[in-house]
């Protein structure tokens, strides 16, 4: 499973990588794999400012929908346009091109709570 060391990871399966006070905001490989394949991604929240924990949109795989939550507080930049065309490039990069979200974040203390890699990987066995 591969769990890159330079980003934080909540146990909602959302991984974030910090750069000064914007971020890119994913999902994790065992998170797409749990999903299945992916089909369509819903993220209308382009714009809003999110509390840690709030949902910024949906991911719908062939059989089921789940939430994607912010792993901290934060303004939404800017939406992968990439997701609208092409959602399975989640299943082939999740970590890459398969990016959800880019936020500025609002409270640095928050990336405090977040999950290393290592502790990621001890919480999906």
């Amino acid at each position: 499973m591969n769990v890159p060391e330079n980003l934080k990871y909540t146990e909602d399966h959302e991984w974030i990588k910090v750069n000064g006070d914007e971020a890119f905001i994913g999902i994790t490989e065992y998170a797409q794999q749990q999903l299945g394949d992916v089909v369509f991604v819903e993220i209308e929240t382009e714009g809003e400012s999110l509390a840690k924990g709030d949902t910024f949109g949906t991911i719908e795989a062939v059989k089921t929908v789940s939430d994607l939550f912010m792993p901290v507080a934060g303004e939404v930049l800017e939406i992968n346009p990439k997701l609208e065309s092409t959602p399975e490039i989640v299943n082939s990069d999740p970590y890459g091109d398969g990016w959800m979200i880019k936020i500025k974040i609002e409270n640095q203390d928050d990336l405090a709570d977040l999950l290393s890699a290592a502790a990621y990987t001890e919480t999906i066995g």
